[in-house]
């Protein structure tokens, strides 16, 4: 007899079956010796229990991604999709907006957030924090903050000042974004639809100012939040911001050229106009945001005209942001810690 690997007419003698020395007697790869054909329940019972039979391939995850995008670009470019009445797009503000804030308050501001159970899981509730930054990214970041940290993950409705509905673009994402004009009419038909909505009675007083005065609050105004509160019975959620003066040191104001340009100041930071569009990048302070307990307003209804009873509540809610400012400094004493 030939061994088994000379030539024989042409072919190789292969033997048949060929069992691996070391193999567990009962099992060699899952299968019972001598019964091949027959299934293994008892494997094929774990993996149903673990519920998935077939496990994704690497490159399903991408595949779905990739599917799940150009659904959202039909749906855009067919129209099929629903905004208010104030043109808030809730699809596109967490397909665009939000990602790109997230980035910024996790990673760049790596900001802490506290106090969300005093904002309201359901019904209308009125936001009031302190303003600052030169440029207004602290309201895009509480706003982004609150919708993925809330347990509701609510939408906050942003009042915005004029100057920022007569720019072109920027009013467009207003918009989008759910925001509207910082006026009682509007707040109060979002407030009565039950909608968080959140204001910044400094103003461009409070993001246009000094380095020098950094979370010192500006004066209020007349209190036109504190009426649209009282006139729909809404509890208002003071909130104290830090780290927002940070972003964009404000060292001086060229006024003459803000008149010129139709601006409310313009600004000389530490990096703008020196280094022209690079300057625009924030620096990257650490973010504290904390939500005080909420004021009653229900029982104040009928006090909506009374301008003693509004300038006592404003006073009420400005005094509670400024200690609260104070109690998150002390938390933070390096501005760019970690």
């Amino acid at each position: 007899m030939s061994a088994p690997d000379e030539r024989r007419d042409g072919r190789f003698d292969v033997p048949l079956r060929v069992s691996a020395p070391d193999a567990e007697p009962a099992r060699m790869n899952g299968h019972h010796p001598g019964t091949p054909d027959e299934p293994d329940t008892a494997a094929t019972d774990e993996v149903v229990a673990r519920g998935s039979a077939v496990p994704d391939r690497p490159g399903d995850h991408w595949d779905r991604k990739v599917a799940k995008g150009l659904a959202f670009l039909r749906r855009r470019l067919s129209g099929d999709y629903e905004v208010d009445e104030f043109g808030f797009d809730p699809e596109i503000t967490e397909a665009v907006f939000h990602p790109l804030l997230r980035a910024l308050y996790r990673d760049w501001f790596r900001t802490e957030v506290t106090g969300l159970e005093h904002v309201p899981a359901e019904g209308a509730g009125l936001v009031v924090g302190n303003h600052s930054g030169t440029v207004a990214l602290d309201a895009l970041i509480l706003s982004a903050a609150l919708h993925d940290q809330h347990p509701a993950r609510r939408y906050l409705r942003l009042l915005g000042a004029d100057l920022v509905f007569r720019m072109p673009v920027v009013s467009e994402i207003a918009r989008k974004t759910g925001g509207t004009v910082a006026c009682n009419p509007d707040a109060e038909r979002l407030l009565g639809n039950g909608e968080l909505v959140g204001v910044f009675p400094e103003g461009f007083k409070g993001i246009g100012k000094l380095y020098s005065d950094r979370y010192k609050l500006q004066r209020f105004g007349r209190g036109g939040f504190v009426s649209a509160a009282l006139r729909t019975g809404t509890p208002i959620v003071p909130v104290a911001i830090v780290g927002g003066e940070e972003i964009y040191p404000m060292l001086a104001d060229i006024k003459p050229l803000a008149r010129l340009l139709k601006l409310p100041y313009f600004p000389v930071t530490p990096t703008f106009p020196l280094l022209g569009p690079l300057g625009m990048v924030p620096l990257p302070s650490k973010w504290l945001i904390e939500f005080c307990p909420p004021i009653p307003t229900a029982h104040l209804t009928d006090s909506a005209d009374d301008p003693l009873v509004v300038f006592n509540l404003a006073d009420q809610v400005r005094e509670t942001i400024q200690q609260t400012l104070h109690q998150l400094l002390e938390r933070r004493p390096d501005p760019f810690g970690p």
